[in-house]
């Protein structure tokens, strides 16, 4: 394969990896192009300055337009404003305006929402949390304060320059911690130090009482009050847009003690070694192809528990459309530790193996810092058009699911580049915590799947939509469309969010949407959303719907 083809390959499939309550989003999808929010030392400027007033953007205003969507620009709105807010007491008075004029409120702080969830037609204010981007120290408490609208890339660079630590979140650069820290949040580290919301120590939320009171409460894991202990739960993976506006992230690994900060969240690796292997579609028989896969989820299943060997090795199988050139899998492991070469080389092979098709092979050492952003992972064009279904696998791949994903890949009838099945490792210290301890549900889950399709032409989203649809529903016939939770499979992802799962035309399994996401925590996220909105004032088509 030329060294042109492979970059052109790599461009179009390389994704990353999970916005607040800007309600449900991504962390993996198309990333860089829009402006970049205010950095936390602009916000900290800001702080010390007595800040700014918010700011009302009406249609007739310049940015509208840029405030009106997200990565996904299949979904645009038409709000009546949209406003941005610079600290928390002015969230509480934009919700106050907007429940005082009854008009329906979305939020949004990252803009990577798979469905329309911010955009619906009855939407009529927008509150944007993009410029609540501080990441500081909070010596009192003992925690790490992170507002929504940081991105991912900027938390890993406070965190990691000011006191050496690091939360275990996404690869993509642009998602912000809103909606990816309440979704659960998970990234190439997780497996070695658990999903962010394992790191979780409290939320600051605007909240709206029965009454229609509009407040700001402080809820933690160590609230003496058990509504507010639901509060802070429901916010371990309960997903964006249900319970309130989160205005600050308060984070501390569950048992760390003393008051050096540097102790208190994960210090990540020094350097991490990358590996790009790349198999040419050119030969792939079926066999081929089944073996790459098989092989592929074997190693994760073998390695999927907390006290496996190479929790430090995240990759992701980007298995592209024929029409895409190649299958590419990427890879990285802690570069400091002994025999880390020899442990990536033993990965390597153990899933070439049987393989008929020679790969090209390329390795890169980097500092951590330097690996959060390495293209393998992140990456993204977002001027596009998507469509994303997930599903979370704990075992690997039966042979029927292996048929219908080489059928799909290859179908002749289908051409795009930029379609592919993403598999992500996962599980390792992920599955050392208990199904209910969190409201991430799936604490024994080995891989994490995405079935991903990019385009631009709106003319051409029947075409695209049809394949994800289609290549879905083939891999889980057998269990009505969706991958429902049981022996190989275990439901979907919440910040993947995917309204075909409450649409009984796709989801033919019997199990509702809100099984697939959150299985048996659901009736404890409906408390959680009687308490504490009990209105409904955030609301879309997949919130969670309070107890009778």
């Amino acid at each position: 394969m030329s060294e042109p083809t492979r970059r052109r390959i790599l461009r179009h499939s390389a994704l990353a990896g999970g916005t607040a309550l800007a309600v449900a989003t991504a962390d993996a999808v198309p990333a860089f192009g829009r402006a970049r929010p205010a950095t936390a030392a602009v916000a900290a400027g800001r702080a010390a300055e007595g800040g700014l007033d918010a700011i009302t953007v009406r249609p007739a205003d310049s940015r509208y337009q840029e405030l009106i969507r997200g990565t996904n620009q299949r979904w645009v709105g038409r709000p009546d404003y949209v406003r941005l807010v610079y600290s928390a007491d002015q969230v509480v008075d934009a919700v106050r305006e907007a429940v005082t004029a009854g008009k329906r409120v979305a939020v949004r702080s990252g803009g990577h929402c798979y469905e329309g969830f911010t955009t619906d037609p009855e939407i009529k204010v927008v509150i944007d949390l993009s410029e609540l981007t501080d990441v500081s120290y909070d010596a009192g408490r003992r925690v790490f304060v992170v507002e929504p609208g940081a991105w991912l890339s900027d938390v890993y660079c406070a965190l990691f320059k000011r006191w050496g630590v690091t939360l275990p979140g996404g690869s993509c650069p642009s998602v912000a911690a809103g909606g990816h820290i309440v979704g659960g949040g998970y990234g190439a580290l997780s497996r070695m130090f658990g999903l962010t919301v394992d790191h979780l120590y409290g939320v600051e939320v605007v909240v709206v009482g029965k009454d229609g009171t509009v407040r700001k409460v402080v809820a933690t894991r160590d609230s003496d009050d058990p509504d507010l202990r639901d509060l802070w739960w429901a916010h371990t993976g309960g997903g964006g847009g249900n319970f309130g506006i989160v205005t600050k992230y308060l984070l501390r690994t569950a048992g760390a003690t003393g008051t050096d900060p540097s102790q208190l969240l994960p210090r990540p690796p020094a350097e991490l070694l990358t590996s790009t292997v790349t198999w040419s579609w050119e030969g792939m028989t079926q066999a081929a192809f089944k073996r790459l896969v098989k092989n592929y989820g074997d190693w994760f299943a073998a390695h999927g528990t907390a006290d496996s060997s190479c929790l430090d090795l995240f990759s992701q199988l980007k298995a592209t459309h024929r029409s895409g050139g190649a299958l590419l899998l990427v890879t990285q492991i802690d570069a400091t530790r002994p025999n880390a070469q020899r442990d990536l080389d033993a990965f390597v092979a153990a899933v070439g193996k049987g393989v008929p098709v020679t790969p090209t092979t390329a390795t890169q050492r980097l500092p951590f810092l330097h690996a959060t952003r390495w293209p393998g992972f992140a990456g993204g064009d977002p001027t596009l058009r998507f469509e994303d279904k997930s599903a979370y696998m704990r075992a690997s791949f039966p042979e029927d699911q292996l048929n219908a994903m080489y059928k799909h890949l290859t179908r002749t009838d289908y051409a795009n580049p930029a379609a592919l099945l993403l598999i992500a490792g996962y599980g390792g210290r992920i599955n050392a915590v208990d199904a209910d301890a969190t409201a991430v549900a799936q604490r024994d889950s080995v891989m994490k799947l995405q079935y991903l399709a990019f385009w631009q032409d709106p003319a051409e989203d029947a075409k695209h939509l049809a394949w994800v649809r289609e290549f879905y529903r083939d891999v889980y016939a057998s269990t009505g469309g969706v991958p429902t939770p049981g022996r190989v499979t275990d439901g979907c992802f919440v910040n993947y969010a995917d309204i075909d799962l409450s649409d009984p035309d796709h989801n033919k399994s019997g199990v509702p949407w809100h099984a697939l996401y959150y299985k048996d925590n659901y009736p404890r996220l409906q408390k959680a959303k009687a308490t504490w909105d009990p209105r409904g004032v955030l609301r879309h088509a997949q919130s969670v719907k309070p107890q009778a």
